[in-house]
């Protein structure tokens, strides 16, 4: 960022477990990314509720711009949103908030599919949506609230996914971006608009939703008590970007080509959580991607995002959070060094099992389940997260045969993007697993994505092409070559038994 006459546009980014604001900056050798402000994130308990804190990210987000103003000034051109999908927030005809921003994890979720099929069949919801049944989706919290006779939803006039309510913040327009919109399983996979017959099944209120726009456009420029609060200047836009992380993340893909027909390379976006799919021009609806839970999801520029999602490094986060209320505050590097030490393959989990969605203590759920499986229970730190990481890469291989079999040729190459590539090992184990080689990089891709959405919208990018060729220049990318050693094979045949 040395040049005082190169724009900035400013990504907020806000992920499960942390959120951060950074300046981008595009330039003819690649694209510079650089962190002004990191804040954590996650659950609260509100009474029985599971709720985020948005109101206090808020204010670490205001923080975080105002650090901007303060480095850059003049020089920002534009700022946008991402998060996670499927959380939202209401508000009433005040345009004040209704009720608190629900977690996904929220116990009010379970058994909801259930109760959605007494209403619509699955096979109609998937015809309409093409979006994977998971209890954690927009429909089936909305539908909790009915069921539950919510005077929340009643009050209700306008729904806001988790960025929309922070562009709002911004400027004032209540709008609801296509990405994120697209995670909700009440949008019709065909049109992009939400769908009537889904909403009426599930008696949701269809004036609270408005139509969703797409990625790039400029909602104006920044609310005045913004600028107050931050010092930005007032010429600054917000522009969308793929406000759902993992079509920003996939936007930053360094891939050759862009929604194609048929691709010759699958993403992985791996952190919290990992999606694995394929970019498309064209949504899948066919028996083998119901079968198998897939869904299609809103990319940029009318690209459809394929993918299912994969618990990722949930479990290890959650068993180094635990080791640190021990006493061992291992790092990363530490804990990678130990697991190479640990025997392979000796015992698997099932990364998705219910047990391991939110337990009060992640190593002792993973000892419970190697036990109640008849298999090794894995003692050490250093054998848990060989454990849990071989089982990811197998899950890994065993999701990418069924994308195959849904899209109906194989895949060359596995890109894959976001924070877990920092892990070697993780990228290894993959490369390994899957048979296939492995370009991992870049690490801040969603980041990445954001800012590129951005430079497009202001026209400081031409097109998508143009884009992913600054990104596959990008320094942090490493390709791995799979290897022959640990029996992948027979893990994974243990892996389907326990499925």
């Amino acid at each position: 960022m040395k040049s005082p006459h190169d724009p900035v546009h400013l990504a907020v980014d806000l992920g499960a477990s942390s959120g951060r604001v950074l300046a981008g900056r595009v330039l003819d050798s690649g694209i510079e990314l650089e962190e002004l402000h990191r804040f954590s994130n996650g659950g609260i308990h509100l009474g029985r509720r599971l709720v985020w804190n948005l109101l206090g990210q808020w204010e670490h987000i205001c923080d975080g711009l105002a650090r901007a103003a303060e480095n850059y000034g003049k020089r920002i051109v534009s700022v946008g949103a991402d998060t996670w999908g499927v959380d939202y927030v209401l508000l009433d005809r005040n345009d004040d908030m209704v009720g608190p921003c629900f977690h996904y994890r929220d116990q009010r979720n379970r058994g909801m599919i259930d109760r959605a099929l007494e209403r619509m069949s699955r096979d109609d919801i998937f015809r309409v949506t093409g979006l994977q049944f998971m209890e954690l989706n927009t429909a089936y919290q909305l539908l909790a609230m009915r069921l539950e006779e919510s005077p929340l939803l009643d009050i209700a006039e306008r729904f806001l996914m988790v960025p929309d309510f922070l562009h709002w913040q911004l400027t004032g327009e209540k709008v609801n971006e296509f990405t994120n919109a697209s995670t909700t399983q009440l949008l019709d996979v065909q049109s992009g608009n939400w769908s009537g017959e889904v909403l009426r099944a599930l008696e949701l209120p269809e004036s609270i939703f408005s139509t969703p726009v797409q990625p790039g456009t400029s909602l104006g420029p920044l609310l005045e008590q913004v600028r107050d609060r931050t010092q930005l200047h007032a010429d600054i836009q917000v522009i969308l970007p793929a406000s759902h992380d993992t079509g920003s993340a996939v936007l930053a893909v360094p891939a050759g080509s862009f929604a194609q027909e048929q691709p010759d390379w699958c993403f992985i976006s791996c952190g919290t959580w990992s999606l694995l799919g394929a970019e498309l021009a064209s949504p899948v609806l066919n028996e083998a991607c119901q079968r198998f839970n897939f869904t299609n999801e809103g990319g940029v520029g009318g690209s459809v995002r394929l993918l299912k999602n994969i618990a990722g490094l949930w479990i290890l986060q959650q068993c180094r959070e635990q080791w640190k209320r021990e006493g061992h505050d291992w790092s990363w590097e530490q804990l990678i060094a130990m697991a190479e030490q640990a025997a392979s393959m000796v015992s698997v989990i099932d990364s998705d099992a219910e047990g391991f969605v939110s337990p009060s203590n992640m190593p002792a759920a993973i000892a419970e389940y190697c036990h109640h499986t008849g298999q090794p229970v894995p003692q050490s730190a250093g054998e848990i997260v060989r454990c849990a990481l071989e089982s990811l890469a197998l899950r890994y291989r065993l999701t990418l045969s069924y994308l195959e079999q849904v899209v109906g040729h194989p895949f060359k190459t596995i890109h894959m993007v976001g924070g877990g590539v920092q892990n070697r090992m993780l990228c290894q184990f993959t490369a390994d697993a899957c048979a296939r080689p492995v370009v991992a990089g870049p690490v801040e891709a969603t980041a990445l994505g954001n800012v590129m959405m951005q430079a497009i919208g202001t026209g400081r990018l031409n097109s998508i092409d143009d884009a992913r060729a600054l990104v596959r220049s990008a320094r942090d990318i490493v390709y791995y070559e799979p290897t022959t050693g640990a029996s992948w094979d027979e893990g994974l045949a243990k892996l389907k038994q326990l499925l």
